[in-house]
């Protein structure tokens, strides 16, 4: 860090690089707004205070300053973009470092595709840090593309870029005693350990904090959250594409509980991200409804940064890193400059050019389906049948009892209802596995939908109101190599190809907004109501959310944590 040219700086004896004059600087130690000088010497804040000589200077007029955002948990893969293309979106509104979790590729790819994830990073402007992800796959309900055990995540723990252990979804393993997922702790112990647990609470919850967990970004409710956060957990609120919890839980911040709690986005698709925003949309949106603005910037930025022990982050203070927002309105703070390490990399909303070259993503096909086991008929077991019971905005699902209606010897779906089938089919390892269901709350009144973004597992999953229409679909799906569909009877309406381990495209994230609305356009014409029914459709297949869910292997209890009947 030539330590003798910073101190010669500091002392005002040489210029620095760059001189920000007249910022009001949002103070994230004291809480306080002051204006001031800021002087930079490359990636560092050098100087604070006047008096201070620059080869560039720049005056701010008054304009605020605050330190980068800091996303506290996201999965990248959500954004169907790579991680260079994600940086596009989240960089111009001021996201500076993000902490991803990359359990959806580890999922279908293993070590190949957290290797990906770290090489793209390390070639973009965006600061990735990665969490070692602790459940692949999340449980023995489901088959995976890959299974990681603690041996073979141990040697990330020397990657500078990786900070800890991701969420522990395994939440009935930990707290029964599980060695796989015990050992795993033990890995990374002495490292950031992030949990996943919801609903959790009791002498369960006590369990789990015992076994080093240190957050928790599921809660659902302001109580779930007071709980955890009375055990000393740090609570990351969560506003997702389809988990909308952030204005729910607000009224849990108190000026004495706020530094222990983070934003996070989680799962983010490129609409929301390109026209509402990142981190720095829930900073607004906490101010909205009420929160402290330096508050609410302080869950963006030295919070994060102080429980992931990012301790050249989260404030602007004397030999951190110049990672910087500049904005006008502190009631609604929308970034005008973004400085990343020093140097001005957005402005306006828009990244400024680089000289960055594209390279070829080269990661193996992850398409094997076994076709002629595929039968998507569901013989008639009783006159009751479980169904999933899809809730708006959230991950959570209701485990309900219904009629059951027959055609024959075969149930099918009940339009007047709203009870949809659901079909799970495996697309790893060729098992033939084929779970098959019934769903509520989809609102498909025609037609299916289909795709390879299935978490945890990403199996190929689909929603539809009649067979030749879901197979239409899934047929589709993976003869692009992954990605989402929507289509009726035998034709396809629109396509997203997600070539990238069915998980990603290779292509600039306007085009994949743009493929995305023509999905959910042509979802609202096939009668859903929902705001994005591909993301909804996603999470009834993450059997490690309550209660009831599907995989490949059939129908999840996640309360019992095991495969029930279809059939009661």
């Amino acid at each position: 860090m030539e330590p003798r040219k910073l101190i010669a700086i500091a002392r005002g004896d040489k210029p620095a690089a760059v001189l920000l004059k007249n910022a009001n600087l949002v103070n994230t130690f004291t809480g306080e707004i002051y204006l001031t000088d800021i002087a930079i010497r490359r990636s560092r804040i050098v100087g604070i205070g006047p008096g201070y000589e620059a080869e560039q200077v720049i005056d701010l007029k008054g304009k605020y300053v605050a330190p980068g955002y800091i996303d506290a948990h996201v999965h990248i893969e959500s954004s169907m973009c790579t991680p260079l293309e994600f940086a596009n979106a989240v960089i111009p509104r001021g996201v500076t470092s993000v902490v991803s979790d990359p359990h959806e590729i580890a999922n279908v790819l293993g070590m190949e595709g957290i290797g990906f994830m770290l090489a793209q990073a390390n070639r973009g402007v965006l600061s990735m840090y990665v969490m070692a992800p602790s459940c692949v796959p999340a449980s023995h309900m489901a088959t995976s593309g890959a299974r990681l055990e603690a041996y073979e995540i141990e040697h990330l723990r020397s990657n500078p870029w990786v900070l800890g252990l991701g969420e522990v979804m395994n939440y009935p393993g930990v707290i029964a005693g599980d060695d796989g997922i015990l050992t795993k702790l033990e890995v990374f112990d002495g490292m950031v350990i992030d949990g996943h647990c919801p609903g959790l609470t009791g002498k369960a919850l006590n369990a789990y904090a015992a076994a080093g967990i240190g957050s928790d970004h599921e809660c659902t409710t302001v109580e779930e959250a007071r709980e955890k956060l009375r055990l000393g957990m740090t609570i990351f609120l969560r506003e997702a594409t389809n988990a909308h919890n952030l204005v729910d839980l607000l009224p849990v911040v108190t000026p004495e509980n706020s530094r222990h709690i983070c934003f996070c986005t989680d799962d983010r698709q490129p609409a929301d991200l390109l026209d509402q925003g990142s981190i720095d949309h829930m900073v607004r949106v906490a101010i909205q409804q009420g929160i402290d603005p330096v508050r609410a910037i302080q869950m963006a930025t030295i919070n994060p940064a102080e429980y992931f022990g990012l301790n050249d982050r989260g404030a602007i203070s004397i030999s951190r890193r110049a990672d910087l927002i500049i904005f006008s309105d502190l009631r609604e703070p929308v970034a005008e400059q973004v400085y990343r390490g020093g140097y001005l990399v957005a402005e306006n909303g828009e990244m400024l050019p680089t000289d960055e070259a594209y390279r070829p993503i080269e990661l193996r096909s992850t398409m094997n389906i076994r076709w002629d086991s595929v039968d998507l008929a569901i013989p008639a077991g009783s006159a009751r049948v479980r169904v999933i019971g899809s809730r708006p905005d959230q991950l959570v699902t209701d485990h309900l009892i219904e009629d059951t209606k027959q055609e024959g010897d075969l149930a099918v779906t009940d339009l007047e209802r709203d009870i949809l089938k659901m079909v799970v089919i495996e697309r790893h390892r060729a098992t033939g596995n084929v779970g098959k269901g019934f769903i509520r709350g989809i609102g498909l009144k025609r037609g299916a939908i289909a795709g390879t973004v299935a978490h945890d597992h990403h199996n190929l999953v689909a929603i539809g109101t009649d067979d030749e229409s879901i197979m239409t679909a899934t047929h589709a799906v993976a003869q692009m190599g992954g990605g989402l569909i929507a289509a009726q009877g035998e034709n396809i309406i629109a396509r997203l190809p997600l070539p990238v381990a069915g998980l990603m495209s290779d292509r600039p994230i306007g085009e994949v907004r743009q493929g995305m609305d023509n999905l959910l356009d042509s979802a609202r014409r096939l009668g859903s109501p929902l705001h994005d029914p591909f993301m909804a459709m996603s999470f009834m297949a993450l059997e490690v959310i309550p209660s009831l869910k599907l995989t490949d292997r059939g129908l999840a209890d996640v309360d019992e944590f095991r495969i029930v009947d279809l059939f009661v």
